[in-house]
């Protein structure tokens, strides 16, 4: 027997959060976490009861974050001037609240950074995040190895220009 949609929400709406952020970041998370549980509300009637209700909510909130995101990327941003040089990601660097992991994990390749945030923020095994983002389970667990990888390369990098300057 299902559920009520009610108690799902209140299952799983945290974890959907939290991968929205990760997606979409936090500006547009709120919209897109609305947006997963209105869509899901329209298709838990036909779910079967035996299903994986924590992965088919991330699957419905990683394809509409991708959605937002595709979405952001096409509109244009008006500016009073043309910045001197691009920023990463709209963040300009000189802001101290935007911590330095957030700004690494940011600039990772788009499946990197999805598998990741699938793996340590919604902890999901390697087979639902396999069906969530393509591919295979092997190559999801690459992808997490990889983007480890790289993260603790840049902060090692960092770390060293820290002690010479």
């Amino acid at each position: 027997m299902k559920q009520p949609f009610e108690k799902l929400v209140l299952l799983h709406g945290a974890t959907v959060l939290r991968v929205c952020r990760a997606v979409v970041g936090p500006a547009e998370a709120e919209d897109v976490w609305q947006e997963t549980f209105m869509a899901a509300l329209r298709a838990y009637p036909e779910l079967p009861a035996d299903a994986n209700i924590e992965a088919w909510l991330v699957t419905i909130a990683h394809r509409k974050s991708l959605d937002t995101v595709r979405a952001v990327r096409r509109r244009a941003v008006p500016v009073s001037e043309v910045p001197e040089r691009p920023s990463d990601h709209g963040l300009p660097e000189a802001d101290a609240e935007v911590d330095p992991i957030w700004l690494r994990v940011a600039r990772l390749p788009d499946k990197q950074r999805q598998v990741l945030a699938y793996r340590y923020l919604a902890d999901l095994p390697f087979n639902d995040i396999a069906a969530i983002v393509g591919g295979s389970p092997a190559a999801a667990r690459r992808a997490a190895s990889d983007g480890i990888k790289s993260l603790r390369a840049t902060a090692s990098a960092s770390a060293a220009e820290g002690e010479s300057a």
